[in-house]
Order: structure tokens, then C-alpha cells, then sequence
């Protein structure tokens, strides 16, 4: 029997099973002899690539010296090597051949991989900007690690990875948004007037921030009304063939948590639940034909309801559980509360998905702190030791002025100007003060009037002037009057 590395393998159709074998050899553990392995295929060039995948995991050095290795089939065979050592999962190994398969519509991914240059690989890199930014960082992904294969196993000795820049792409990233809670409160009513198969998993989601594979995951077992909680220890999940799977665990490790249930939608958990006790394994969602329901699907379905009936096409089932923690979040809850709802597994994830939302109310939660210090006689007094200086009393003065007509300026924009093609700016630097009137109907602001101030005082006299023009309009607003 030849020894591990001296046979590069076969290829040979089996007539009898009308199969296409692929064979190669391989050490037994346990005795330390070369066994023969196979492995049937019903095409030849499946057959082939599997064999290709063998050898260049086992870093075969005759059939490497012979054959080469084409950059896309060593970027197969790393793939096969982490998911055959439990490193990644099926679905992330099915994930990666897409974007495998994606590599392999350029030709160069088909070069042999000591043949390739640095410069080949920039030029490829920067006619894949038209991708999304997500794309092009699993691509260069796949890059780097097939290069790093190749070199720690010594089929290259240098790395043209090295000096190959990341290109940004021409898109503009994604951002899921929420609903906002005009919308919410349509959609509920929708939901709950005219009533459909996916109702309640909506429902979940909107109200508890599941995400959908969470939700469809969920069986009787799970849910505890007793305690009156949900257990999120699973999702459904796609196998290495896009096939929809259970799930062993959550999607990380802080995904696995326990949620308690809205007193408001208790009624529709426990209506979903009793439909369930029909069902195989108590499931609360399954489709017609007994099987997992796909995501897809019920993304789908939600896409066209909130387009038929709301005009609305840019919310997706994962903007429902962004809709929960966007509405955490306006309701005052901390970052870490909603990091374990969300299952978030570090807080600065939670942080920068709802950086936008917590800014809008950072202000409030300043005033929150400063009420503290009032309440517990924290604040400095006459009798304090600590006196500001006069400069540092005059820069207090000046920031909190131009703050104050800042947010007057603000309100004049939305309420009086907010139908019109044109909007007040407050220019300032360290040597001059202005109100100005910009054009907002072009593609870029420009600037139609500037008016000079002297002092602060100046420019809070005259936005008082236009508001007072315009009080019938602006009826509801309230200047600020700010004491010297």
C-alpha cells in the first residue's frame, strides 16, 4: 500500500453502481498503516474537485509539484478542512461557498496560486467595488486565508497578500431602520384586523426583539407561562446545502436568554401555542407541508404587506426586532438592559446599532444626572471654595447663547420653513457670526444671503424678530428667553 503523500489519487466510473469513484489514501490513527478511502459521485467533475479538495488538505506534495493548486479549489479545500474540524457550522460553510462561487466568475481565481502577483489581485479588487462593502470584506477574506494556507503550508514562499489594499465599495452601506411608531401602530392594526399565518411571529418580534430564526424556532417547551417567560436556547439555521435546519444553540453564546412575556401579548402566545399542540414537536410555526418554515418566506410575505398596504419597501423582518430596541431605547432602558434582550454579546454592539437613537436622548439623560445633583445638594454654591473665573464664566455664558439659538433655529426650520425650499444656518468661527438663508433644493446646499453679527445678543434679537413676523405660523413655538 503506498504511504500518505506518494499517490495523487484516482478518478474511475464504476459501471456497475454507474457511480464516478473517487479515491485516494489515507493513515489509519490507530495503526499508523495507509488504508484506501472512496467516495461516489454521479458526475465526473464532482468526482475531481472532491479528489482536488482531498489532496490539497492533505497537502499531498507530489500531486502539488504535478498538478499546481488553482487559488479557487485551495480556497475549497480550507473551507472542507474547517467544517470536517468543527470549526465552523454548516451554514457558515455553505455561506462561504457562495461567496466561493462568486470568486470563481473571475478568472483569475482559477491561476495557480504561486503564479499570482500583487498586482493581478489590486486590479481584480478594484473591479469589485460595484459589490456591497459585506461582500467585498468576505471576499478579501477568502483571499487572506487562502494565502496564509498556502504559505504556512510551503506551497508559496511570499505572500502577495500582503500589500493588496481593500477597496471601498461605490455602494452606500445598508441600514436597517425601524419603524417608526406611526407606522408601528398601523401595522399592528393591520395585524390584528385581518389576521395571517405569520401574525404573531411579527408580533414577537416587534414586542420582544426576537430574531426570526429565534421565533421560528420556538415550541410549546419552550415558553413558560407559569413564570410567564420565553427560553431562547436555539434558531433555525441552513445547512451547508441552503436546507432550513434546527439549530443546536442560539446564534451566540449571549443569545441564549430568557425573556420575560408582555401581559399584552400573552393572549397571542397562548393562541399560537394552542395550534401548536398539533403540531410535530409542539412547533408554533411550521409550514403547510409540516416542515421548518424559511425565513425567506416570511420576510417575503411581510416585504408585500407593508408595500400593499402602506407604500413602505424598505423594512425586513430583522427591522422588526431593530423596531423593539429602537423603542427600548426611547423609553429610557440602558444600553447593558438591552444588550441581554437583544443577546447581544457585547455592549458595544448594542451601542453602535442604536447609536443614533441613544444621541437623540443623551441630552435628556444629561438633564436626568443634573437633577440628581440638585436633589442630593451636589451642585456648587456661594459658599463653595471652587469659584469660576471670569473668562471661564464668559465661555459658559457664550455656549450655553448660541445653544439656545441653535435650538430656536431649529424650530423655525421645521415648523416655518420646513414646506419650503429654504432653511436659516447659524455660521460661526472664532472670528465672525451669521445668519444665513441656504437654498435647499439643489443637490448641494448653497448659500443665498449672509448677514454679519457683532455680538450673540445681535442674533438672538433678530431670530426673535422672524418669529415674531411669523407668530401666527409659528404659534407653538417658544423662544427661550435667555438672562445675561
Amino acid at each position: 500500500m503506498p504511504k500518505k503523500g506518494e499517490s495523487q489519487g484516482s478518478v474511475y466510473y464504476e459501471k456497475r453502481r454507474k457511480k464516478w469513484i473517487s479515491q485516494y489514501y489515507d493513515i489509519d490513527i490507530k495503526t499508523g498503516k495507509s488504508i484506501r478511502k472512496s467516495k461516489s459521485f454521479a458526475l465526473e467533475q464532482e468526482a475531481k474537485d472532491y479528489l482536488d479538495s482531498i489532496m490539497y488538505q492533505k497537502g499531498n506534495p507530489l500531486y502539488i509539484k504535478n498538478n499546481g493548486i488553482p487559488l479557487n479549489e485551495l480556497m475549497r479545500a480550507n473551507a472542507q478542512r474547517k467544517f470536517d474540524a468543527n470549526l465552523i457550522s454548516e451554514n457558515q460553510f455553505g455561506r462561504i461557498i457562495k461567496t466561493i462561487e462568486l470568486i470563481e466568475t473571475s478568472a483569475l481565481s482559477h491561476k495557480k496560486i504561486d503564479e499570482l502577483t500583487t498586482d493581478e489581485i489590486q486590479n481584480y479588487f478594484t473591479k469589485v467595488k460595484h459589490y456591497s462593502n459585506s461582500y467585498i470584506k468576505k471576499i478579501f477574506e477568502q483571499y487572506n486565508q487562502a494565502f496564509k494556507y498556502a504559505m504556512d503550508n510551503g506551497y508559496i514562499t511570499r505572500n502577495p497578500m500582503n500589500l493588496v489594499i481593500k477597496p471601498k465599495s461605490d455602494k452606500k452601506n445598508k441600514v436597517v431602520r425601524a419603524l417608526t411608531i406611526e407606522e408601528q401602530k398601523s401595522f399592528v392594526d393591520l395585524l390584528l384586523e385581518n389576521s395571517n399565518i405569520y401574525r404573531n411571529a411579527y408580533l414577537i418580534q416587534m414586542f420582544m426583539g426576537l430574531r426570526i430564526g429565534e421565533v421560528l424556532a420556538l415550541s410549546n417547551y419552550d415558553i413558560n407561562l407559569k413564570d410567564n417567560i420565553i427560553i431562547i436556547d436555539k434558531t433555525l439555521t441552513t445547512d451547508k446545502d441552503g436546507k432550513v435546519i434546527m439549530g443546536d444553540s442560539a446564534k451566540t453564546y449571549a443569545g441564549n436568554r430568557e425573556l420575560p412575556i408582555p401581559k399584552f401579548l400573552r393572549p397571542y402566545i397562548i393562541e399560537q401555542m394552542e395550534i401548536a399542540e398539533n403540531t410535530p414537536k409542539k412547533m408554533l410555526f411550521l409550514s403547510p407541508n409540516g416542515k421548518y418554515v424559511d425565513s425567506r418566506n416570511v420576510n417575503r410575505y411581510l416585504k408585500k404587506l407593508l408595500k400593499d398596504n402602506f407604500g413602505i419597501t424598505d423594512i425586513s423582518t430583522h427591522s422588526l426586532r431593530h423596531t423593539y430596541g429602537t423603542r427600548c431605547v426611547e423609553a429610557g432602558m440602558s444600553a447593558v438592559a438591552l444588550q441581554r434582550l437583544m443577546g447581544h454579546n457585547d455592549v458595544s454592539t448594542t451601542l453602535n446599532t442604536y447609536a443614533s437613537v441613544f444621541n437623540k436622548y443623551k441630552k435628556d439623560e444629561i438633564e436626568k444626572v443634573n437633577n440628581y445633583y440638585l436633589h442630593n445638594n451636589l451642585i456648587l454654591d456661594e459658599s463653595s471654595q471652587l469659584k469660576p473665573t471670569k473668562e471661564s464664566n464668559n465661555l459658559y455664558f457664550e455656549d450655553e447663547l448660541k445653544y439656545n439659538i441653535q435650538e430656536n433655529i431649529n424650530k423655525l426650520n421645521e415648523f416655518m420653513f420646513s414646506n419650503s425650499n429654504k432653511k436659516i444656518v447659524l455660521l460661526t468661527d472664532i472670528f465672525n457670526k451669521s445668519i444665513a438663508f441656504v437654498s435647499k433644493d439643489k443637490e448641494t446646499d448653497y448659500i443665498d444671503n449672509a448677514i454679519p453679527f457683532e455680538t450673540w445678543e445681535e442674533i438672538k434679537a433678530f431670530i426673535k424678530g422672524i418669529e415674531i413676523c411669523f407668530k401666527n405660523t409659528l404659534e407653538n413655538i417658544q423662544v427661550e428667553e435667555i438672562e445675561r
